[in-house]
């Protein structure tokens, strides 16, 4: 159905251009070289014959293919993001294909001992027989989500390609600093003018997703101050201890590398200081509104009985929310996850519905009014160098992408 090599070269092609997001630069883009990728779909989507092809001022990127029934049926969309994590170096990626793999440790850098191995990663097994597209060990590769836009490219070049297949009206996007958490924020859902849509941002072969956390940030700023050590007795606060002492009464077991499915966390993820001033950067993360509240609640009491105690007011927590559960808004139209679980099953696909334990873009576009659930795009260990995805996942997942269209297009006939 879709040309192995074809979709290959076009994924490589794709994750070969740095689109390395900055969560520090408010702008929009906040990197320049998102626009390279951005430039570059524009050429490919207008060359197989889209329609209102368009790169706006804020680099999202849309695009259409016509209906070609003769009744109407609803318009669907998919969408992507085509910047990559700050959390590990984009430039230069430097793909290596492993052709029929066979369970064995793949040497990603000799130089450096970088081995990506199945006795860590045991995600790799399910692809015997199949090829793997790598990192060389240096960078991270970039199928999150390079490989959701390579797939919905070359979806729309199939559909367009084989006009027999009957399909409705469907829109595409591609956002940019999606993994800086603002994909979502300037997205135009009425020019974008979809019923609903699917973000092909997920994991393995079979994820669907429509449950995510409700997420906030919280910044805990503690102010100490300095005295030279030597007549320090009494008068010298330092805020690094206060933070030890802090961080020390969080839930200790609620942390990610404790938590699975539906458990929520608190992750500090930054935290820089001296004596007179530290700052702990905390994400909050929780699938249940209400369990979410009482963590951003407990964040706050924390302090509150730390200031309490210290006699003064040394502990200052700033939380800001980030997204909610998409659960809400796509519960009452669950149709358009049912669709794609049957197609799932049509071609051979175990759906694995489940929580993402993260956000996406899905739930802010859920929230404007555009229901999105989640569908796979393939990849594996995100975010880092023993990122990889297997060739054969990226075709299945563009094949969901036309039968849903297809299937939509009989559903609503």
């Amino acid at each position: 159905m879709i040309d192995k090599q074809h979709i290959t070269d076009r994924f490589i092609k794709y994750v070969r251009i740095d689109t390395e997001s900055d969560p520090n630069n408010p702008a929009f883009p906040s990197t320049e070289k998102q626009w390279d990728l951005a430039k570059i779909l524009v050429k490919d989507l207008k060359k197989i014959g889209l329609k209102d092809v368009d790169l706006d001022e804020n680099c999202y990127i849309m695009a259409t293919l016509p209906s070609n029934l003769d009744y109407d049926v609803p318009t669907v969309g998919f969408v992507a993001h085509i910047d990559t994590s700050p959390d590990f170096t984009g430039k230069n990626v430097n793909p290596q294909i492993i052709e029929n793999y066979q369970g064995n440790d793949i040497i990603l850098n000799e130089e450096k001992n970088i081995i990506l191995s199945p006795d860590y990663f045991e995600d790799l097994l399910q692809y015997k027989g199949q090829t793997l597209i790598t990192t060389d060990g240096t960078t991270l590769l970039g199928a999150d989500d390079k490989a959701g836009v390579t797939e919905i490219v070359t979806a729309m070049e199939y559909l367009i390609n084989n006009p027999e297949i009957k399909h409705g009206k469907i829109r595409i996007c591609f956002t940019p600093d999606e993994e800086v958490g603002k994909g979502a924020h300037l997205f135009d859902v009425e020019k974008f003018a979809a019923e609903w849509a699917y973000t092909m941002d997920g994991s393995q072969i079979g994820e669907l997703e429509y449950e995510n956390f409700n997420a906030a940030s919280a910044k805990i700023t503690i102010t100490g101050k300095i005295v030279h050590p030597g007549y320090a007795k009494g008068k010298m606060i330092n805020s690094m201890l206060i933070a030890n002492e802090f961080i020390s009464v969080v839930p200790p077991e609620e942390v990610p590398e404790k938590t699975t499915g539906y458990e929520g966390f608190f992750h500090l993820h930054d935290m820089n200081g001296n004596v007179e001033e530290t700052v702990l950067e905390y994400i909050i993360r929780d699938h249940d509104l209400d369990l979410f509240e009482k963590r951003k609640y407990l964040m706050q009491k924390i302090a509150f009985d730390f200031n309490e105690r210290l006699g003064q007011e040394l502990i200052k927590v700033e939380i800001k929310n980030q997204y909610f559960n998409m659960k809400q808004k796509v519960v009452p139209v669950m149709h358009i996850v049912d669709i794609v679980e049957e197609v799932m099953k049509d071609i051979g696909i175990t759906p694995l519905i489940k929580p993402i334990r993260g956000g996406t873009d899905g739930s802010q576009l859920s929230y404007k009014g555009l229901p999105c659930p989640n569908i796979f795009a393939g990849g594996h260990n995100f975010h880092g160098r023993f990122e990889y995805v297997p060739v054969e996942s990226m075709i299945k997942a563009t094949e969901v992408i036309v039968k849903v269209a297809e299937k939509v297009s009989e559903k609503f006939k």
